[in-house]
């Protein structure tokens, strides 16, 4: 097996922090297909401040991907420069502080946006992502997208 390849058989558990991070580059590289293999298929996906007419809840991986599928066509992420994850009392659950930066594709105007995410992972697999942003923050009319993905 060569050293990069992974065997679901031997490899050590993550922790939900660093898959987190694992996902953060993955988003970064624009690989969507990974980001959504490190979700349970059952997993559940959350904004509670989404406004009217945007998702408030994805069930399912499938729903996820359908979701996230053409990100990289809206958003383009240069860099998440804060990231702060608090570790609660599940071992399996953890709360991310963070910001991304880049450009919205569009209109190639500037992407700054602040969260605040409730991950949960078990079997090394993300089961659970509430999602706390801010869409009053997105002043750009054209950037409807951004509430629509993340």
């Amino acid at each position: 097996m060569p050293s990069n390849a992974t065997s679901t058989s031997t490899h050590a558990p993550t922790t939900p922090a660093d898959l987190f991070r694992h996902g953060l580059r993955l988003l970064l590289e624009k690989d969507i297909d990974a980001w959504l293999g490190l979700w349970a298929e059952d997993g559940v996906m959350e904004f509670p401040f989404a406004p009217e007419g945007w998702p408030r809840r994805l069930e399912g991986r499938a729903a996820v991907a359908a979701y996230m599928r053409d990100y990289p066509d809206h958003i383009d992420l240069h860099d998440f420069p804060d990231v702060t994850i608090h570790q609660t009392t599940d071992p399996g659950t953890i709360v991310v502080e963070m910001r991304a930066v880049g450009r919205l594709v569009q209109t190639d105007s500037p992407y700054d946006m602040t969260y605040v995410a409730v991950v949960t992972v078990r079997d090394d697999r993300i089961t659970a992502y509430r999602d706390y942003w801010n869409p009053l923050a997105v002043q750009d009319p054209a950037a409807d997208f951004v509430g629509s993905a993340r």
